[in-house]
């Protein structure tokens, strides 16, 4: 548990983490590393994608399984996300 705080931390004070529904529920809601941590324990699927810049992911790190598509790029590969799914970004 005290790895994945620490992988989830950085992002947490270096990003903002949302919690995005791309279903008929369109709410965004702010997440903290306590939450991030819980939705991972809930075993619920979700898509988490890294709009960071590689250089920002690099000195700041993530976690395992993230996808990163940098927000100067999010437009032209916004295909690239799944539309019926739970997506937590940061």
């Amino acid at each position: 548990m005290l790895r994945l705080l620490s992988r989830i931390l950085p992002l947490a004070l270096g990003a903002t983490i949302l919690l995005v529904a791309q279903s008929a529920d369109t709410r965004v809601k702010q997440m903290t590393a306590e939450d991030l941590k819980k939705l991972i324990d809930s075993k619920t699927k979700f898509f988490f994608l890294d709009v960071r810049e590689p250089k920002e992911i690099a000195e700041l790190g993530t976690m395992a399984g993230y996808v990163n598509i940098p927000m100067s790029e999010l437009e032209k590969r916004a295909t690239e996300i799944p539309k019926a799914s739970l997506v937590v970004t940061a």
